[in-house]
């Protein structure tokens, strides 16, 4: 197993206080609404795609309307994470480097466009990143989006590294194993293992080639 897929939310960085913060101004200049989110909300919300959030978020709204106020939250976001850094794990950077001197490392995430860049630029290992895919590129669920990256990069087989239960159903459309990372955001249930630290990836995957 030489390739791995990493999520972002709630497996390498936590964004979520910064990217409430940038969603309660979009969404009080767009649509006069005060939506008092917070971190603990949005973790709730993250690992959904784009357009599930928006409904769960602004279920009284028309979709015309709540597609303009979505997009005006992604917009405000991008501003605010050009100033404002999520909060990385302990031992992402250095854990991201060492594994890229051994294996390929990706990023699949049900995000928008220009998330997976802040991200991997301020993590500082946009160069050890062999290719991303995300839900703004194509509007597919994570499982089919996962296939898509491994097709093009000629991948016979990956493991995903992910924090929630959709995350471990996406791995199983893409009939690959996951490595529940058992500190982010969720509960998953039966994954094929668990780590409760980024950092133990490389010892995990040692033991997983030794099979």
């Amino acid at each position: 197993m030489q390739n791995i897929i990493f999520d972002i939310d709630g497996t390498l960085w936590d964004s979520t206080d910064v990217v409430a913060e940038s969603w309660n101004a979009a969404i009080r200049d767009t649509a006069g609404i005060e939506a008092n989110l917070d971190g603990d909300r949005l973790k709730q919300l993250f690992g959904k795609t784009m357009d599930e959030i928006g409904r769960l978020m602004l279920p009284n709204l028309d979709d015309k309307k709540r597609k303009e106020v979505c997009n005006a939250c992604y917009q405000y976001e991008d501003e605010y994470l050009l100033k404002n850094s999520g909060v990385f794990y302990d031992g992402v950077t250095e854990t991201i480097n060492k594994l890229a001197e051994k294996y390929n490392l990706y990023i699949a995430s049900n995000c928008q466009k220009g998330y997976i860049e802040l991200t991997m630029k301020y993590g500082n290992f946009t160069d050890k990143i062999k290719d991303f895919i995300c839900f703004d590129d194509t509007r597919l669920p994570k499982g089919e989006n996962i296939k898509i990256l491994m097709q093009r990069n000629n991948m016979k087989e990956a493991i995903y590294v992910g924090d929630i239960q959709g995350d471990f159903e996406a791995s199983k459309v893409a009939n690959i194993p996951m490595i529940y990372a058992s500190y982010g955001f969720g509960k998953v249930e039966n994954p094929d293992y668990t780590i409760k630290d980024i950092k133990e990836i490389p010892a995990l995957m040692e033991k997983i080639n030794e099979k």
